[in-house]
C-alpha cells in the first residue's frame, strides 16, 4: 500500500492531536540538509527580491495512513534571513522589520490539515512574527514518500513536501515601505521528513 501524503507545512509546524483509537501520529526528523525556506518580495514593482532563512527546526508528528491527524511546530531563527546583500540583510534585522534583538523566533504552529487529494492538503494554523499572531492556510503538495537508499537512513520511509503560500507582511507589523515594497509575501517551504526512530 502505498503511503499517503503528509498535510503539512512545513512549511513550514504541533497542535493537532486525534484520537488514538483513529490515528497514532509518530515523531518525526527534518532533514534540514534538503529543507529550505523561501520568500520573495516585490521591489518597487521592478523586480522580485528572493530571499531564504537558514537556520530552522521543526517538531513534527506525523501519521502516513492519516495524515490529516498529523502535526507540526516550524521555528524559524529571525536573524538567519538571508538576500545575498549584506547591507539589506543588515537592515532587514533591525527595528524596520524583523526586530531580531527582540524577536528572535518567527513560529508557525499547525491547528488542522484538510485532505484535498490523494498527494494534497490545506494546513491551517497560527503564524507568529514580532510578537503578532495570525491564522494563515497554506497549500501542501507531497511530492514523494519511498525508502530512502541513502545507507545512513537504513531504508527509512522519506517523505518530501512543498509548501506554498502568501502572507501580508503588514498585518504582522512590518510595515517599513509599504505599498513601495510588496506587502503580500509569497513563501515557500521544500522539506523531507523521516521516521525519529
Amino acid at each position: 500500500m502505498p503511503v499517503r501524503p503528509l498535510a503539512l507545512a512545513a512549511l513550514l509546524a504541533t497542535g493537532l492531536a486525534a484520537p488514538a483509537a483513529l490515528a497514532e501520529p509518530k515523531p518525526y526528523e527534518l532533514d534540514k540538509s534538503h529543507t529550505a525556506v523561501t520568500f520573495k518580495v516585490d521591489h518597487l514593482g521592478y523586480s522580485m527580491t528572493h530571499g531564504f532563512f537558514t537556520q530552522f527546526d521543526a517538531d513534527i508528528l506525523y501519521d502516513p495512513e492519516a495524515p490529516e491527524d498529523s502535526s507540526v511546530t516550524f521555528t524559524i531563527d529571525a536573524a538567519s534571513i538571508n538576500t545575498l546583500w549584506e547591507a539589506r540583510d543588515k537592515h532587514l534585522r533591525g527595528g524596520d522589520f524583523l526586530d531580531v534583538e527582540s524577536h528572535a523566533d518567527i513560529v508557525f504552529k499547525s491547528k488542522s490539515i484538510e485532505m484535498t487529494g490523494d498527494d494534497t492538503a490545506t494546513l491551517t494554523g497560527d503564524l507568529t512574527i514580532l510578537g503578532n499572531t495570525n491564522e494563515e492556510t497554506f497549500e501542501v503538495t507531497m511530492r514523494k514518500s519511498a525508502p530512502s537508499p541513502l545507507p545512513q537512513l537504513n531504508g527509512k520511509v522519506v517523505t518530501g513536501f512543498v509548501i506554498e503560500g502568501e502572507i501580508d507582511r503588514t498585518e504582522y507589523g512590518v510595515t517599513y515601505a509599504k505599498g513601495a515594497i510588496g506587502n503580500i509575501m509569497p513563501v515557500r517551504i521544500d522539506l523531507e521528513i523521516f521516521p525519529a526512530s
